[in-house]
């Protein structure tokens, strides 16, 4: 692609993508608000990298290289790759839970939810994740880890402390993302081919409410905003960033987005929502007292379709699986001025 940018080694600066520009709700940005860090390789093939999960404390980036069927980790501090844990076949989804030090991973080659610890990095443990195990999401209450399966249309839940399999929850459709609400501690789960949004109580694992999307299709990324009541919705089969209230479980607000919008991450202190798209192009939106602006747009890379954030130092790291026919990790910053 014309836009892929040389590598250059980690501290070189890169030149500013360009400004945020102050716009209401509807209004477009043709420019990022972040400038480059570095693009770091990671190694393997230059085949596909799906999710990413951060543990803060032990600054440690987990990155599913699906491709490779390899977890790799990746010290954000010294900023280079510390390890690659092989044997998850087809990984997809990777979730970091600090408290437990533990990471999960779903594998879709062997449709398992693989156990990893954090402080031998070797696989501990394996359950039956489902048909299609995908995105996941921790209550910690219950140590209970629930599991998107998307082809078989349920979400597969995991006792963490025994890691084996306790309920199956059918959703009725095929499943996009599932995320923990810790404010109403319950779970919400995309199912994509009914546009519509499944709350399930994690006490009795039912599905107590479906909340409809209206303009929604394909609703597979998802991010709760516990604090503002907000849950975020990416809609990979028509290009468009969802605001769902959850006090009123009406969608609110709408956006076009880059082509075929996949993860979201957040930045709490700065109020920022990431969405990262299959063609590339980034998307960055603020939250304030409940309202959403789109504050920037832009083409970050060659299919930087998964997105994650250390909310510390506020840097942006996105996996590209090919980028002058190496993998590499670009990391990205606010501009200085917008982080002040």
């Amino acid at each position: 692609m014309s836009t892929l940018i040389l590598f250059r080694r980690i501290g070189v600066w890169a030149a500013f993508l360009g400004a945020a520009t102050a716009c209401a709700s509807s209004t477009t940005s043709n420019s990022l608000p972040l400038t480059k860090v570095a693009d770091i390789p990671l190694g393997g093939e230059t085949t596909r990298l799906d999710y990413a999960s951060f543990d803060p404390g032990r600054h440690l980036l987990f990155i599913a290289h699906l491709g490779d069927s390899a977890v790799i980790v990746f010290d954000t501090k010294a900023q280079r790759v510390v390890t690659r844990i092989a044997d998850i076949s087809k990984v997809h989804g990777v979730l970091a839970i600090p408290e437990l030090g533990r990471v999960y991973a779903s594998a879709t080659g062997s449709n398992e939810v693989v156990a990893i610890d954090e402080d031998s990095l070797k696989v501990v443990a394996r359950a039956p994740g489902g048909v299609y195990p995908d995105g996941m999401a921790y209550v910690p209450d219950l140590r209970k880890l629930y599991v998107s399966d998307e082809h078989g249309a349920t979400d597969t839940v995991i006792d963490v402390r025994t890691n084996q399999r306790v309920a199956t929850i059918p959703l009725g459709g095929e499943v996009g993302n599932t995320q923990y609400d810790p404010v109403s501690k319950h779970v919400f789960a995309n199912v994509q081919t009914r546009r519509q949004l499944a709350d399930i109580d994690p006490t009795t694992d039912k599905v107590v409410d479906r909340i409809d999307l209206p303009g929604a299709e394909g609703n597979h990324g998802l991010l709760i905003d516990a604090p503002q009541r907000l849950a975020f919705i990416a809609c990979e089969d028509n290009n468009k960033f969802l605001v769902l209230n959850l006090t009123s479980r009406r969608v609110t607000a709408s956006f076009d987005v880059g082509g075929d919008p996949d993860v979201l991450a957040s930045d709490p202190e700065l109020g920022w929502i990431y969405v990262a798209g299959e063609a590339g192009i980034a998307t960055i939106f603020q939250t304030k007292n409940g309202t959403v602006q789109k504050i920037g747009e832009g083409m970050l890379g060659p299919n930087a379709h998964v997105v994650a954030v250390d909310p510390a130092s506020h840097w942006s790291y996105f996996p590209l699986k090919d980028l002058e026919g190496h993998t590499a990790l670009r990391v990205m910053q606010p501009r200085p001025s917008l982080t002040k």
